[in-house]
């Protein structure tokens, strides 16, 4: 079974499936509406599938054309990420890493592994972005990302998550606060303070954990904030707005009028992860995984 399926095509369908809508995906395309439409009745009668549901004023995908979508999205990606990385080497480069990551894996492990990875690796372009674990999930999915650094213990089936450190959580206080190293017992102590903590949707599973530490003490946090990013946690902690419990790697964040204090007697523990996209064929991808 053979069809002439050419990439304009997939960009025809495409601009169609997410307008939904035929003249604003001719306007999109550039070209016109009666052409565009000709272009996927023909292209319907070649594969003998319906990818739409057409009537008066509106469009509506099929069961077979929400699929396509999908996989025609995930294709193309592939396919520019392909033709990115050929025109790369073209200039020299061997290619380009796409990288999401939590902001704590920035602190050490990211610039380590980086280092040591260029370092067998010469003229590599990273592309490194500070994004959100569900977000690193979606773009890893799409293929906008080549590899995630994550707070996560459980992933989508179509991806896979290595656990790279295992590390310690560690309370945040404002630098003058009475409770230091020396006379720190338990969590405990805080139970009339208020918390600023990571908001579930950073991540559910590391959210959940930070809650077993308090019910370990058998108490309830007063928890008066939540917020998804460090600067924001410690900023509020050096006013005096509350206290937080944060993974150790953040611990070396400077800056700020705050000291730590590492839990490091409680069975809780934090993972950063790896995730990446089975269906990725970036060969750097392939030689990363090895240097892990």
């Amino acid at each position: 079974m053979s069809y002439q399926i050419e990439l304009r095509h997939m960009r025809y369908f495409l601009a169609v499936a997410e307008e939904l809508h035929f003249r604003k995906a001719a306007e999109k395309l550039f070209i016109s509406q009666p052409g565009l439409s000709r272009q996927i009745k023909l292209l319907e009668e070649e594969l003998g599938i319906i990818f739409f549901e057409r009537h008066n004023r509106k469009v509506v995908l099929t069961t077979v054309g929400e699929y396509l979508k999908t996989e025609f999205t995930q294709q193309l990606k592939v396919i520019e990420s392909t033709l990115t990385n050929a025109k790369l080497i073209h200039d020299g480069k061997k290619g380009e890493l796409k990288i999401g990551y939590v902001g704590s894996a920035m602190q050490d492990v990211i610039p380590n592994l980086l280092l040591k990875f260029e370092d067998k690796n010469p003229d590599i372009l990273f592309d490194l972005k500070e994004i959100d674990n569900q977000k690193q999930i979606e773009d890893l999915v799409s293929l906008s990302l080549d590899i995630g650094f994550v707070r996560l213990e459980r992933v989508p089936l179509t991806l896979e998550i290595k656990t790279i450190l295992d590390e310690n959580f560690c309370l945040v206080l404002p630098k003058h606060h009475h409770i230091n190293e020396h006379n720190f017992k338990s969590i405990a102590q805080f139970r009339e303070e208020s918390f600023i903590l990571f908001d579930a949707k950073y991540s559910a599973s590391y959210y959940e954990k930070v809650m077993q530490i308090f019910d370990d003490c058998n108490f309830t946090p007063i928890i008066s904030h939540n917020t998804i990013h460090s600067s924001s946690i410690f900023k509020l902690v050096e006013n005096n707005f509350g206290i937080s419990i944060v993974p150790k790697s953040l611990a070396k964040k400077s800056g700020y009028r705050i000291k730590f204090i590492e839990l490091d007697t409680i069975v809780q523990k934090t993972k950063l992860s790896i995730i990446w996209n089975k269906k990725n064929g970036n060969p750097l991808l392939k030689d990363f995984l090895k240097l892990l």
